[in-house]
């Protein structure tokens, strides 16, 4: 989860799921089509709600640091501290070297700028030069890594009791069986002004807060990393969650621009166009709809319920991309007959009542089916995983009043990744770890691809807020080995899976280079790893992804 604002127990028992991990090309549909182009029209509105993990931090000092621009702050020495440890993984025991540290980054005038902080496993015994070596981060945008670390892929894992809220304290961390170390290294980097990353030198926090200062960030450190490492020569992974895959889509681009050729891109819970969210369009409304479907199959809250969900997922795709977009194009003037049957096949798919649907005049936003899907039991849905319920004061409001799916976990992995680096890890120092920068209010949302997409999106133009499918789509066209594997949670409403679906098949690609992009499904929401069943088939969809990216 994220520390953005993630996703207790039901009243009805979900019934088990098959593991879904359904590799697959997203479908394209032309009136769907259309309402994206629509939405693409409004980039100079602002960014509403971008937000992609739980904020419970207090206020980070950090972030109003340097306003004085006379005053620098002392550049501190790059620290690594190695430990070293076993981790039994498949039958096998692999030995494997912490390292906790800090590298420093340099602006255009070779001037020290910003201590980034990282955590690395390598494994011991191997040839580094032509082993995997891979970048993870969470997103935010703000957010610091400990999320990706302690959940899913590191040689520890955080127990959590989710979908349910984790009970307290001791927290229990345990070797992680679904680690990808035996594939590849692994560098868990904390953004900057996140984690214990910070501003140094003359720098100011507007140097980082922001989309392209941000990627010049991360791509500055990759370089630092590979040289003081000895690692150009291996093969090379970016792994990000949320915003991290707003990163990483951009940051490939980028990368490939400085020489360094990826093998893979993966893309966790992505939200790759942020324009699909300014008000008075109707492409968010489409592309929720198929998640209220999974969410309705999941509380049984639907007749006839299929045993299949990814069949059940098809039906309300096929449906939102035509009939619904076809409904909601036509506004105020569509008729009667078909405002009633397009309600009913809504109320179908989703739970909700018909009545309900027509008083929302058929778009029903997050909020609201977060706190109406479930209204007569008197609980709500999370919104980064709906799989999470929780209890409102009463049960007459608009919207839920808090996440469940952020309340239910952020003790847990705070307090665990503090513990993990203090006493395993045997880093110290007297700052303070931010699981936040809180920076998302000051964040310049402008982006200027070194190459774009097409029209507005052109190469060099401007972006009010960031479409970076553009940009991942150039680093496929001048890196044609390049891959891309994009994980989806069917139970995510913060980065809908059918959003992604569509910007990953709007790329214009050419047929040679469209298998370079695969899909995986999993029974789980925003932060996949919550769900040990779909943290299980990620890391087996991941294992096999990243042996084809580096044949």
């Amino acid at each position: 989860m994220p520390l953005f604002a993630l996703l207790p127990q039901s009243l009805f028992k979900p019934a088990p799921f098959p593991i879904s991990s359904i590799i697959m090309k997203a479908p394209a549909r032309i009136t769907f089509s259309l309402l994206f182009v629509v939405a693409s029209l409004a980039i100079n509105c602002p960014a509403s709600a971008q937000e992609t993990r739980p904020a419970a931090q207090p206020p980070a000092s950090g972030t109003e640091q340097h306003k004085d621009s006379d005053k620098e702050i002392p550049v501190p020495p790059e620290k690594p501290v190695a430990s070293h440890h076993e981790l039994s993984l498949s039958g096998k025991t692999l030995k494997y070297t912490a390292t906790a540290g800090t590298l420093i980054i340099r602006d255009e005038d070779d001037k020290p700028y910003g201590s980034i902080f990282y955590v690395s496993y390598t494994l011991d015994g191997v040839e580094a030069r032509t082993r995997p070596v891979s970048f993870l981060y969470n997103g935010g945008p703000g957010s610091a890594s400990l999320w990706l670390h302690m959940g899913s892929f590191s040689p520890v894992r955080i127990v959590t009791d989710s979908p349910n809220p984790t009970a307290g304290p001791p927290f229990k961390l345990v070797p992680n069986e679904y680690s990808l170390l035996d594939k590849t290294d692994l560098v868990f980097v904390d953004a900057p002004l996140t984690g214990y990353s910070r501003a140094v030198g003359k720098a100011t926090p507007k140097d980082f807060t922001g989309v392209d200062q941000d990627l010049r960030a991360f791509d500055r450190f990759i370089l630092r990393f590979l040289t003081v490492n000895q690692r150009w020569n291996s093969p090379k992974f970016l792994i990000g969650e949320s915003y991290g895959t707003t990163r990483s889509a951009a940051l490939a681009d980028m990368l490939g621009n400085d020489g360094v050729q990826l093998n893979g891109v993966v893309l966790i819970s992505s939200i790759l166009n942020y324009n699909i969210r300014a008000g008075g369009y109707d492409a968010l409304f489409v592309s929720n709809l198929p998640s209220y479907a999974a969410a309705a199959w999941y509380f049984n809250k639907i007749p006839n319920k299929p045993a299949d969900i990814a069949a059940w997922v098809e039906q309300a795709r096929a449906f939102a991309s035509g009939p619904y977009a076809q409904a909601l194009f036509a506004g105020h003037n569509l008729p009667a007959a078909q405002l009633d049957s397009v309600a009913k096949e809504v109320s179908r798919l989703t739970g909700l009542s018909v009545d309900y649907v027509k008083e929302a005049n058929l778009r029903i936003s997050p909020t609201r089916f977060r706190k109406e899907v479930l209204r007569e039991d008197r609980k709500t849905l999370g919104r980064y995983d709906m799989r999470f319920e929780g209890v409102d004061l009463d049960a007459a409001g608009e919207a839920p009043t808090y996440d469940a799916s952020d309340t239910g976990i952020t003790g847990a992995f705070v307090a665990s990744l503090h513990d993990y680096l203090e006493r395993e890890l045997k880093y110290e120092t007297t700052d303070s770890y931010r699981p936040s920068a809180n920076s998302i209010g000051q964040w310049d949302w402008k982006h200027r691809p070194t190459s774009g997409g097409p029209g507005m999106f052109g190469p060099g133009a401007e972006q009010a807020q960031p479409y970076v499918a553009a940009d991942l789509a150039s680093a496929i066209r001048k890196n044609p080995h390049l891959k891309v594997f994009s994980a989806n949670g069917y139970f995510d409403l913060a980065t809908p899976f059918f959003a992604t679906e569509y910007d990953l098949s709007h790329m214009d690609l050419d047929p040679t280079l469209r298998g370079n992009v695969q899909f995986g499904y999993y029974p789980s929401g925003h932060m996949i790893y919550l769900n040990l069943d779909a943290l299980r088939q990620l890391k087996d969809d991941l294992a096999g992804f990243i042996d084809k990216a580096t044949k």
